[in-house]
């Protein structure tokens, strides 16, 4: 049944460091992202634009969104199919370039999913229902970029 579902966080800018914005190098890109009963993530700007290098910046939080919403489709298509999944991990990378304005743009993100399969004969569904998650992706079908994924075959599980 299609519904209209809406997302609400609060983002509190932190970096204030005693002079608020009076100049570019007087202030932290430091922040808080904040949702209601969760834990704050904390968040500042790529550190090639005077970020901390130890908080989220929200370039790795749209690739990550991206990863996760394609495996959580990925999780859910598996079980309704049968198709039993013992272990996945991602190791998605996405692709900024900056304009001569001093914006930019995602070029691409290419999602890199290793999953391991109860059965060895499964591998092959299994990339089927990766089209499938991708064509549900809510995060995926949001953007104006392409997203890609290129499946990582795991291998037999080690003895």
């Amino acid at each position: 049944m299609p519904g209209t579902h809406q997302y609400e966080v609060t983002v509190v800018w932190t970096g204030n460091t005693g002079s608020g914005t009076s100049g570019y190098r007087d202030y932290e890109r430091s922040h808080r992202v904040d949702a209601a009963g969760k834990p704050s993530v904390p968040g500042s700007s790529d550190p090639s634009f005077r970020g901390d290098p130890e908080r989220w910046n929200p370039e790795e939080l749209l690739v990550a969104s991206l990863s996760q919403c394609h495996m959580l489709w990925f999780l859910h298509l598996c079980s309704a199919e049968g198709v039993v999944v013992t272990e996945y991990s991602d190791r998605p990378r996405g692709t900024m370039v900056e304009t001569a304005d001093g914006g930019g743009r995602f070029a691409e993100v290419v999602l890199r999913p290793t999953v391991r399969f109860a059965a060895p004969e499964q591998e092959a569904r299994g990339d089927a229902l990766h089209e499938r998650a991708h064509g549900l992706c809510f995060i995926a079908n949001s953007v104006n970029f392409p997203v890609r994924c290129e499946p990582v075959r795991s291998g037999p599980r080690p003895s």
